[in-house]
This record gives structure tokens, sequence and C-alpha cells, in this order.
């Protein structure tokens, strides 16, 4: 935890946000995996863990904004509970880390939301993502659970959203520690890959690297020469001479802030001409895009730079033809990038997405464009000091969409469909890094995990 003046002064900035009434913050419990003894590992939801910082099962913080005093409603320990688990701190003992005096057992939680209701004052609470909260939340409010997103307060999200956009020096430093972890994962995979290997294998190495740091991967490992396959999760592939292996990966420590890195790799360890080509365009739009960043610039506005920088390679190549500007403007790009730019990172590797990405990444200047492709960026909206984001621009060739659009013979004056046939068996290139906007620019966060090709094939050089 931090030390217990950052809680309180996260709480008193929210009161100052949120007109009247009470904050409902509810934590996560375990999750079984087949039977109730046997659970996932445990994951603390993010918003208590940012206003109380405490990582335990059951808990929920109510912050009083009309009288200031801030509750955490919590059970202690049972002494069947100590036989398995070993001693523990009490509730009482634990608050007091996070600068809050007063504790509850769990079952007083109801009685002081009932309370709060029969005297007309607002319950805010924020929209649940998990099945437990959810009908927690039903049973405590009397709200559907099909109603609960829709009723959930949008003076809460905006107050929160406004606080944990803007990271603090602490938070910023506990980020750079995980980079150091994620710069081991992708080097580490670097050096696993040849022909012969296994996917699974390295998926297997990296995620141990993240738990022999004290944390965990910030999400589900994506590891695969299918790198077409934006989310691909699946770790059954052998590696292949002169594949493509795209790894998407992020380590998430102990306190649970994120990293979110993006390498890709030849398998031979050495890129085909055809394979430097493809991603030296990459490349290059990842450079003007992060260079491009600094406070009260649109990420939309990048978003749109590294469209074009990718368009425009695409079209020395002769994937692409025509008026790249305009082909830009109505999305013929997107079949090779049918994603955004990137996201906002913190204590989530899509930081606070739970609350809705739109009240995130967007805001009443900038709205979410309708267009295939760019109607995919979560981040949108001016930048501002403090902001930490991912610049993950990419280039796929995604048989599936190529079939659909070329039957629909759709973008055809921008897209020669024959040259990108012969590209599909390709797989994707993605290249992405982490970035903390400052007050003259940027800076990109970690230790710079190898990049360039020359970079690239020389770590690989050094396999063993």
């Amino acid at each position: 935890m931090f030390d217990k003046k950052t809680y309180t002064s996260r709480r008193d900035h929210l009161r100052k946000n949120i007109k009247k009434g009470i904050v409902l913050i509810l934590g996560n419990v375990d999750v079984p995996m087949n039977y109730r003894s046997n659970t996932y590992r445990f994951r603390q939801d993010s918003n208590f863990l940012y206003f109380f910082g405490l990582d335990q099962q059951g808990l929920a913080g109510v912050i009083d904004v009309d009288s200031g005093n801030d509750i955490i409603f919590g059970d202690d320990y049972s002494l069947d509970d100590i036989i398995w688990m070993g001693p523990q701190a009490s509730l009482a003992e634990r608050a007091k880390d996070a600068g809050v005096d007063q504790t509850m057992a769990f079952d007083k939680l109801a009685d002081t939301l009932e309370k709060a209701i029969r005297e007309k004052r607002p319950v805010h609470f924020l929209p649940p993502y998990r099945a437990e909260n959810k009908l927690l939340l039903e049973k405590l409010l009397g709200i559907n659970t099909s109603e609960q997103a829709s009723m959930a307060s949008v003076e809460l999200i905006g107050a929160i959203v406004a606080l944990r956009s803007v990271k603090e020096p602490q938070e910023i430093a506990e980020i750079e520690k995980a980079m150091e972890v994620a710069w081991l994962m992708h080097t580490t995979a670097m050096k696993m890959a040849r022909p012969g290997v296994y996917e699974h294998e390295i998926a297997g190495v990296i995620e141990g690297i993240a738990i022999s740091a004290g944390g965990m991967l910030s999400f589900p490992l994506i590891l695969s020469i299918h790198g077409e396959t934006l989310h691909n999760h699946a770790h059954n592939n052998k590696l292949e001479e002169g594949r493509l292996l795209l790894m998407d990966g992020g380590a998430e420590t102990a306190m649970h802030y994120a990293t979110d890195h993006t390498r890709t790799m030849p398998v031979s360890g050495r890129f085909t001409d055809r394979q430097k080509s493809i991603y030296e365009i990459v490349l290059d739009a990842q450079l003007q895009a992060i260079g491009s960043i600094r406070p009260g610039k649109t990420f939309k506005s990048i978003h749109m730079l590294a469209a074009g920088v990718i368009a425009r390679g695409l079209k020395s190549l002769g994937l692409m033809k025509g008026d790249v500007e305009q082909a830009v403007e109505l999305g013929a790009h997107a079949l090779f990038m049918p994603h955004g730019l990137g996201h906002m990172m913190g204590l989530d590797v899509h930081d606070m997405e739970d609350l809705g990405e739109d009240y995130v990444g967007y805001d009443n200047e900038v709205k979410r464009s309708g267009i295939f492709g760019t109607a995919f960026l979560r981040l949108g909206r001016k930048l501002q000091n403090g902001f930490v984001l991912t610049v993950e621009p990419g280039i796929y060739f995604i048989p599936a969409l190529v079939d659909k659009w070329e039957q629909e013979g759709k973008f055809k004056e921008y897209i020669d469909y024959t040259k990108v046939r012969s590209y599909l068996d390709f797989g994707g290139v993605r290249i992405e890094d982490d970035v903390l906007v400052t007050g003259e620019g940027y800076r990109v966060l970690g230790r710079p995990i190898p990049k360039t090709i020359a970079d690239i094939e020389q770590i690989m050089a050094g396999r063993r």
C-alpha cells in the first residue's frame, strides 16, 4: 500500500466533486474455478484499491460526502480461517493503513444504505462487472441486475475518471517497477523463439516471470504466430521457420499497477525482406505517433496520424492506392489496422474501462467515430499531463476480413486486393509501448525493449 495520506487525500478529493449523499465502493470476493474452495487467483476491484488500498476479499467502502466520514465494512477472520490461512490482522488494524478509523461488520452495510435512502440521500454506486456484486447490489438497493449499469452514478463515474486519469508520482513509480518485469518477459520470449518450439512453452515461462516478480500478468498473454488474430490467447502452435511471432503481454505489480507491451519477432531470428517492409511501416507509425504526444492534443488526431503513415507505407508497397488522405478519412486503412492506436493505463491495463469506455476515452468535445476501425479507438480525448497510455499501431492480414471486403467491392479504388491476397499467409505486426504524457511532451516508460529490426535480430542471435 501507499502511505495512508494518499488514500485519505483521494477520498477527500472525490468528496469535493460529488454534491451530496454517500459513495459505495464494493470490493471483490473469491470466485470458484470448479468448486467453492478452489478459487481463481483473487484480484481486488481497482476502484476499491484506489480509494481504500486493502487487497482483501469481502470488503466494501462507504465515503460519506456530507459528514466527511469513511467506513470500511467487512468481517474479521474466524479461528477456522486462521487455521487454514495463518494469523491475520484485524479489519480495524488494516483500515488504519488506509486512514479509516471506522469499521463495521459486513451485514451492517445494508442498514447504512437503508438509512441513507430513508433520509433521501443519494447512494452513488459504480456499474458492477462481476456477477457476485450485481447480485449484492440487487439485494442492498433493490435494483434489478439488468438496470444497474444504466442507474450507476454518472456524477461518481465522472469524478473518478477525473481523479484516476492523472497519475500521481508514486503511481508512475509503481508502473515503472512493473516495466522491469515486462522487459524481462519480452526479451526472454525473443531468446526462446525458434523453429520447433511450441507457443505454450514460451507462454509458461513468461507467466512464470510475472509471478516470480511478486505480481501476475496484467491480462491473459497474447502470444501467437497467428498475430492477425488481435486477441489470440491460444498457445498450441508449433513455431515454424519463416513465421512471425507476436507477443502482447504485460506485468502487474503486487499493488496491481500494470504494463502493456507488444513486440513482433521472426521465428528464424532474422526478418525476411517482406517482413521488414511491413515491420518498418508499423515502427514508423509508432515513432511518429509517440513523437507527436503532448498535452492538449487529442489522441484521436494522433490515431489518424498513425493511420496515415500506415496507409502511405502500404501504398508504397502496392497494397493500397489512390488518394491516401481520402482513403484514411473513409476508413479504408482499417482493413489492415482494424483497431485503435491505444488506451489509458494504470491500475487496470485498460484503465477504468469498467466504468464505461466512453467516459474514460471521450468527452463532450471529442466523440467516438462511427467508422469501422476508428470506432474501436478507446481513447480519443485531449491528453493531459499525467496520463499514461499505450501507443500500439499494427498491420494485419486477416483472411476473413479481406474476403468480406473484396466480395463487397469495398474500397476497391484504394485497395489492391490481388496484391493483398499474396500476403494472406503473413500474419500480423504490432508494436506497443507505454507512454507518460508530461508537461512538455512525453516520456516512454521503462527500460527500452528492443524494437528496431537490428536490435531484435541482435538479441535473437544470442539464443541458446
